[in-house]
């Protein structure tokens, strides 16, 4: 599942700003992400390993990987269950196109994000990321 949105800011701006960790908590939309983890990297590239502090329900603790990075064109990661968090950036008219992605195809428990409505939270959790990381964005111009 994806959604896009075009933002008043370079890709090179909004690609710093996912590629942060400390970001990721402002700009999720989700509620999901409570905090970055100390002992990470500051910012992401190829392989790097991030931990997260998450909420849904209870709270838990999360390690997720790069797994792909073309800078300032892409950015994607995942976790131990393998769904993949993609981000990907594309100049137009007016700003950045920005697509948040997140792709369960090569989860390993499809069965579990189905009866979870992992889905339905997901696509509206995406709109509010993209929405709030128009707002980090340009908030400081």
């Amino acid at each position: 599942m994806s959604e896009s949105k075009v933002i008043a800011a370079p890709a090179q701006r909004l690609f710093d700003i996912v590629a942060d960790p400390a970001m990721h908590p402002v700009m999720d939309g989700s509620g999901s992400v409570q905090a970055s983890r100390s002992g990470g990297p500051k910012r992401l590239e190829l392989g790097s390993k991030f931990g997260m502090d998450m909420k849904l329900g209870a709270p838990y603790k999360i390690t997720n990987t790069v797994v792909e990075f073309d800078e300032p064109n892409v950015i994607a990661w995942r976790h131990f269950n393998g769904h993949v968090w993609r981000y990907l950036f594309e100049p137009v008219d007016g700003g950045t196109k920005v697509t948040e992605e997140w792709d369960a195809r090569p989860a390993k428990n499809k069965i579990f994000l189905r009866l979870s409505g992992f889905s339905g939270r997901n696509r509206k959790g995406i709109k509010a990321t993209l929405d709030r990381l128009a707002d980090v964005a340009t908030a400081s111009r």
